[in-house]
């Protein structure tokens, strides 16, 4: 797996290097433009048409769809189907992306959890992003989650539903998961590079701006969320060179966790959007699906003696 993570590093830089850009955005446009700061939506430059293909990648066994939301908007999605195989496990990763570019600059990576762990995966893009319609505000990804997830719930009966969200993505799955808590068919959450709240980010990310915090009318109150779930296992991955989320800000949140199992695993060298090209990211989200979400135990020795800390 140390080869494919390889693989996808430049692909996952575009997002990175239209995140990093942020920091340097006047602080006065906070308030008045501030969902055009949070959601950079045509960043990189053309991400709003130009979204690659599976078969760019030599992606096979995907299909692109169209799910309506309940309020009128239309989000593109790509379900990637896990191959049959003895080793496949039964697992649809519903995956929700960060605030810049689509779910085809993601394709790599859905490519490893199809191809490598066996899962299917289901890539939903925001509203407003790539080719889905509307404008993103966190109502409206709050609305664009659930509808994931349902379209899950109808067309991925019999697999155990896994959330995984990076960046944005992970405030987005800790309110979707929160909201389901009783279903009973979520089976577990992973989070990535994941803010405890967008105020709490602010001072972080725009330091000249952290006196406007307070006029910010965007929340993903994580932190606050977070402690609601407790019946889930949760995986933390963590790149400790993330130069957009400070660490610190995931290490907040696996303190605040209150879930019966909950698992942190540090990513040296991982920065904001490359800590899924690190060494050990996938390994770490194999054993986690295998162990705490299929119940299968592995062996300590090679792919399964990983270097974590669990609470249970």
């Amino acid at each position: 797996m140390a080869q494919a993570a390889a693989n996808v590093a430049s692909w996952l830089r575009l997002p990175v290097l239209a995140s990093s850009g942020l920091a340097i955005v006047a602080s006065s446009l906070l308030y008045f433009k501030q969902n055009e700061i949070i959601y950079p939506r045509n960043l990189p430059p053309g991400s709003r048409s130009e979204v690659p293909t599976p078969n760019q990648f030599g992606i096979s066994n995907c299909d692109s769809h169209k799910i309506p939301t309940p309020d009128g908007e239309t989000l593109h999605a790509y379900f990637l189907s896990a191959p049959k195989t003895p080793n496949t496990l039964p697992v649809t990763l519903l995956t929700f992306h960060g605030n810049a570019g689509n779910i085809g600059h993601r394709l790599p990576v859905g490519k490893v959890l199809q191809e490598s762990l066996h899962c299917n995966v289901l890539m939903l893009e925001y509203r407003g992003y790539g080719h889905s319609t509307g404008t993103p505000d966190e109502n409206g990804l709050i609305v664009d989650a659930q509808t994931g997830l349902n379209w899950v719930r109808d067309n991925a009966k019999d697999t155990k539903i896994v959330i995984y969200g990076q960046s944005l993505g992970g405030a987005v799955s800790i309110r979707l998961v929160k909201d389901n808590i009783g279903s009973g068919d979520i089976a577990a959450l992973i989070l990535e590079n994941t803010f405890t709240s967008i105020k709490k980010m602010i001072p972080a990310a725009f330091p000249p701006a952290r006196y406007l915090a307070r006029l910010c009318h965007q929340y993903w109150p994580s932190e606050e969320m977070l402690p609601h779930i407790t019946d889930l296992p949760i995986l933390f991955l963590s790149g400790l060179k993330d130069e957009i989320v400070p660490p610190s800000q995931m290490r907040d949140l696996y303190s605040a966790c209150k879930a019966k199992t909950k698992i942190w695993k540090s990513l040296p060298e991982g920065h904001h959007n490359d800590t899924v090209a690190e060494e050990g990211y996938f390994d770490a989200i194999w054993k986690f699906l295998t162990e705490e979400v299929v119940g299968k135990r592995i062996s300590d020795k090679g792919k399964g003696a990983l270097d974590w800390d669990r609470e249970k």
